[in-house]
């Protein structure tokens, strides 16, 4: 019951990896408040509306009167140049950034001692497939919000984010090419942000702040040359 008298906050946390990290800070004795667009039996609401944030914070406020742990992990609209309205763009960033930061905002006068937060970005910040402008700005958003409101928060609460890779949220296991143009071999899941996300809120991360972990299987880190190990473009 490593989390015990603890409570956590999770944006898009009815589903995926939301969902898992939910549980599993459940399962170390934590309470959890969750906020998602999908119904169920969490706070029901879109976080790109700021009434919504408002009301949510009240809530988590009102029940628990603090917060350890928020984990903002809500998924952002991913379109691209040529489909993207300036309606949905907007969306996107709403989702991936402006909300992080207004609830960080709301939360922020009651963070217990020793809070953590946790943004979920992704790899996209840092490279990009076509067509995906909408979710890479705001995922190159988050990881830029979480080292300036670790200096604003020095002392208060420690912020981090976790740049993920290919994660199947269905807990799908590949072979083949899927998983050998991997260097760990396989697709990640979401167990493997989770684990991620306990430890940047534990008392073993203690010095650890501003930093983002990227958990990729190594993808970022290779080098892709047509004709150079098998690899080969196709137009």
């Amino acid at each position: 019951m490593e989390y015990k008298d603890k409570v956590a906050v999770v944006t898009g946390g009815a589903h995926g990896i939301g969902k898992c990290v939910a549980e599993e800070f459940r399962k170390r004795g934590a309470s959890v408040a969750v906020i998602d667009v999908r119904e169920g039996d969490h706070f029901v609401g879109d976080i790109s509306k700021k009434e919504v944030l408002e009301a949510f914070a009240d809530e988590v406020i009102g029940k628990y009167g603090k917060v350890d742990f928020i984990i903002n992990n809500a998924l952002p609209l991913m379109k691209g140049l040529d489909e993207c309205t300036w309606e949905e763009f907007q969306y996107a960033l709403a989702v991936g950034v402006t909300a992080p930061f207004y609830l960080v905002k709301l939360l922020a006068p009651y963070l217990a001692e020793g809070a953590s937060i946790v943004n979920i970005s992704s790899s996209r910040d840092r490279m990009s497939q076509p067509q995906t402008e909408s979710y890479t700005a705001a995922k190159g958003g988050i990881a830029a919000l979480t080292h300036a409101l670790a200096i604003t928060l020095r002392g208060k609460a420690r912020v981090n984010s976790i740049s993920l890779g290919w994660i199947d949220t269905d807990f799908k296991e590949y072979d083949g090419s899927d998983a050998r143009q991997q260097p760990a071999g396989r697709v990640g899941n979401p167990m493997d942000i989770a684990n991620m996300v306990l430890f940047l809120c534990s008392d073993k991360a203690g010095f650890i702040t501003g930093e983002n972990i990227c958990i990729d299987g190594g993808m970022t880190r290779q080098m892709i040359y047509h004709g150079d190990h098998g690899w080969s473009l196709t137009e």
